[in-house]
C-alpha cells in the first residue's frame, strides 16, 4: 500500500494520557491508516520525525473565534500553535442564531461589529463556515446571551415565559442543526439578571440531545462556590454534562481558594459528569468591566472605541495622564477591552494540573492588542508548564489538550492517534517548543511547532501556513458525556 503521507520514527504521544512510543504513521484519504513499523512502505510525502513528538492536533475548547473563522479563515494564531479544532460560542455569546436590532451588546461585541452577525439561524452559520472552509475544524455552542438579545428588549431583567419559550425554540432548532450545547455568561450585565429558573428552563432542551452545558460562572470572585453550585444544579436538572469555563480564583481577595473550588468540582463529579477548562496564565481578558476596576492589581487596556490610541497602556497610567480616578478613566474609555492581572500563579498551576481540567485559550482575535494566550496558550503548557516547571508529564499535557477535550465534547474519531481516526496531527520539538507571545508583544507565533496536519492535509510547516485550508464543521454526533471520569 502507498500512503499519502508517511511520518517516520516519531515519538507518538497519542492523547490517551499514556507515555509515548516510537512508531511510523501512515495517512491515507485524510485518516490515520496505519501505526507501527512501516519501513517497507512508501508514500507520496515522507517526513523524518526523529527526535520530534507527534501528537493529536490540539482542541481549543474555549474560543471566541465564531466570526473570525469565516472572515479570516487561515486562522494563523491557532494553526501556528498546533490547534486543529476550535470550539466557538462560549461565555453565552455566539455568532448564531442572532438577529441584532442595533450594535451587538457587551460582551457580544467581542466577536466583532454588527456586520459580523449575519446568521439568524444556526444552519446559516454552519453553511457559512462550510463555505469559508477555514484551516481548522469548527464546532459550536449556542450562547444564552445571543438568544436573549434576539427576544428581549431589555437585557437587564429576567425573561418572561413567552421570551423563554421563544429562546427554547431557537435552541432546539440549533441543536437539531448540530450545535454542541448551550453556553452561559451569567457574570456579564447582559445575562446577570437572568434567574436560575430562566436557565433551568432553557437547559431542558439539552436533555433529548445529550448536549453539554458550559458556563462562565455568575461570579468568579467571592461568591464563586455558590456560582459553581448553580452550574451543577442546572446540569443535573438537564441531565447534561457541565463544563465550567476558565475556572479561576479572580480578585486578590480570592487568591489561595483553588483547593476549595477543586474540592467542589470533585464532589460534584462523584454523581454527575463535570469538568472545567482553564488557560495557562495568571491574567484574564475581556471587555472593560467597571465592577472589576481596582488598584489591587494591574489592568491593561487592549482596545477602546473612543480612545483607540491607548491600546496596550495600563489603566493607571491613562488615569494619571488624564488627571482622573481609575473609575472615571474607565468610564471615559467605554466601550473598551482589558487584561486583568487578577489571579495568583499558585492557583493557576493547581487548577491546570487537576485531572478534571482541560486547556482552552479564551483568546480574543478581535482585540488589536490581545492577551498573548491567543497565540501562545498550548505551547506554553507544553514548554513552560510541562517541560520547564514539571507540573505534569508531557503525555498528560497533551491529553489535556486532545483526548480529554475531544471526549468531553463528543468529537468522534478525533483527539487521539488511532488507526481509523481523522489525521489531525501536530509534530513538535519537545526541547524547543515554547510560547513567544507575551504581554508586550502578544502577536508572535510559537517556537518548536514543526508541522500541522488538518484532516490529513499539511497546513503549517517550518513556521509558515502554506495556504491549505482543510478544516470542517464538526456537528454534534450523539450524546456527550465521555471523558468525565478522569479522577
Amino acid at each position: 500500500m502507498k500512503y499519502d503521507t508517511l511520518i517516520r520514527q516519531a515519538l507518538i504521544i497519542d492523547g490517551s494520557n499514556t507515555p509515548g512510543y516510537l512508531a511510523d504513521v501512515g495517512i491515507l484519504a485524510g485518516r490515520i491508516e496505519a501505526i507501527g513499523d512501516l519501513a517497507t512502505v512508501s508514500a507520496g510525502h515522507e517526513v523524518d520525525a526523529r527526535g520530534l513528538v507527534l501528537a493529536p492536533g490540539f482542541v481549543d475548547v474555549h474560543t471566541h473565534d465564531d466570526t473570525v473563522v469565516i472572515r479570516h479563515p487561515q486562522m494563523l494564531p491557532k494553526l501556528s500553535q498546533g490547534v486543529t479544532t476550535v470550539i466557538v460560542g462560549n461565555c453565552g455569546i455566539s455568532a448564531a442564531p442572532v438577529s441584532l436590532r442595533g450594535d451587538p451588546p457587551d460582551p457580544m461585541n467581542l466577536l466583532g461589529t454588527r456586520a459580523a452577525f449575519a446568521y439568524p439561524r444556526f444552519a446559516d452559520y454552519r453553511a457559512a463556515v462550510e463555505g469559508a472552509q477555514p484551516a481548522v475544524n469548527v464546532a459550536a455552542l449556542i450562547g444564552h446571551t445571543a438568544l436573549r438579545s434576539n427576544h428581549m428588549d431589555d437585557l437587564q431583567r429576567t425573561a418572561t415565559p413567552d421570551e423563554i419559550a421563544a429562546m427554547r425554540g431557537q435552541l432546539q432548532e440549533s441543536l437539531e442543526a448540530g450545535a454542541l450545547g448551550l453556553s452561559t455568561g451569567l457574570a456579564y450585565a447582559s445575562a446577570f439578571n437572568a434567574t436560575t429558573d430562566e436557565v433551568l428552563q432553557l437547559s431542558e432542551e439539552l436533555t433529548a440531545f445529550g448536549a453539554v452545558y458550559t458556563t462562565h460562572l455568575r461570579s468568579e470572585f467571592e461568591p464563586v462556590l455558590e456560582a459553581m453550585d448553580e452550574a451543577f444544579l442546572i446540569g443535573r436538572h438537564a441531565k447534561a454534562p457541565v463544563i465550567i469555563s476558565h475556572l479561576k480564583c479572580a480578585g486578590a481577595g480570592n487568591w489561595g481558594r483553588s483547593p476549595q473550588l477543586l474540592a467542589s468540582l470533585e464532589q460534584a463529579a462523584k454523581t454527575h459528569p463535570v469538568g472545567c477548562d482553564c488557560y495557562p496564565y495568571a491574567a484574564s481578558s475581556s471587555t472593560l468591566d467597571l465592577k472589576q476596576v481596582t488598584d489591587a492589581f494591574r489592568i491593561t487596556i487592549t482596545w477602546s472605541t473612543p480612545h483607540p490610541e491607548v491600546g496596550g497602556r495600563d489603566l493607571q497610567d491613562i488615569a494619571a495622564q488624564w488627571g482622573l480616578s481609575l473609575m472615571d478613566a474607565a468610564r471615559r474609555l467605554q466601550p473598551a477591552g482589558a487584561v486583568y492581572y487578577g489571579m495568583d500563579e499558585a492557583d493557576v498551576r493547581r487548577i491546570l494540573a487537576h485531572p478534571l481540567s482541560m486547556v482552552g485559550s479564551d483568546g480574543l482575535p478581535e482585540d488589536p492588542f490581545p492577551h498573548p494566550r491567543l497565540w501562545g496558550a498550548f505551547p506554553r503548557v507544553l514548554g513552560h508548564f510541562s517541560r520547564d516547571v514539571g507540573l505534569f508529564p508531557l503525555h498528560t499535557a497533551v491529553h489535556k489538550m486532545t483526548g480529554l477535550s475531544a471526549a468531553r465534547f463528543g468529537l468522534t474519531e478525533r483527539g487521539e492517534i488511532r488507526e481509523g481516526y481523522w489525521a489531525d496531527l501536530v509534530l513538535f520539538d519537545p526541547l524547543r517548543v515554547r510560547d513567544v507571545a507575551d504581554f508586550k508583544e502578544p502577536q508572535r507565533a510559537a517556537q518548536g511547532i514543526e508541522r500541522v496536519w488538518v484532516n490529513g492535509v499539511l497546513s503549517y510547516s517550518e513556521g509558515q501556513a502554506n495556504g491549505q485550508r482543510s478544516g470542517r464543521f464538526l456537528a454534534r454526533s450523539g450524546a456527550l458525556g465521555g471523558g468525565f471520569s478522569s479522577l
